[in-house]
């Protein structure tokens, strides 16, 4: 039997310390909305200040596998909530614990803070089926 995990590491910069603080207090509050729902975040948020960055946060996968949707539903909530602008991104990576046909990819995606609209992602698994389909289209995400 093999396990299948999303696995993600990145950082986003709330600017203040006081915004890192109010986004621990978000997270809680979308974690016990999960939690009613019998569901978990599927990341974990910890704030990494630095002298240069005092809002810096650390978002990565929980464990075994995270979810990259609940990332995007709160980092998409986070910036208009917080005032913050500028864009964010963040990549995942698909793994397997056996090899298996079509188990491993990954993918990337692009925020407006402010608005917290997706500009764009990318699905390795797509690219590819794309490109064998149609070899012109390699250079297009």
């Amino acid at each position: 039997m093999a396990d299948y995990f999303t696995h993600f590491s990145c950082e986003i910069d709330v600017v203040t310390a006081d915004n890192a603080g109010r986004a621990l207090e978000l997270y809680r509050q979308f974690s016990d909305e999960l939690d009613i729902e019998d569901e978990t975040p599927g990341f974990d948020l910890v704030a990494t200040p630095t002298p240069e960055q005092p809002g810096l946060l650390w978002i990565y996968d929980d464990n075994a596998s995270g979810d990259t949707d609940h990332v995007l539903a709160f980092v998409s909530k986070l910036g208009p909530t917080l005032g913050i602008t500028g864009l964010w991104g963040f990549e995942w990576a698909h793994t397997c614990s056996r090899p298996r046909l079509e188990a491993f990819g990954g993918g990337a995606l692009v925020l407006d803070l402010a608005s917290g609209e997706t500009l764009g992602t990318i699905s390795s698994n797509e690219w590819v089926t794309r490109v064998l389909a149609d070899p012109h289209t390699a250079g297009e995400a």
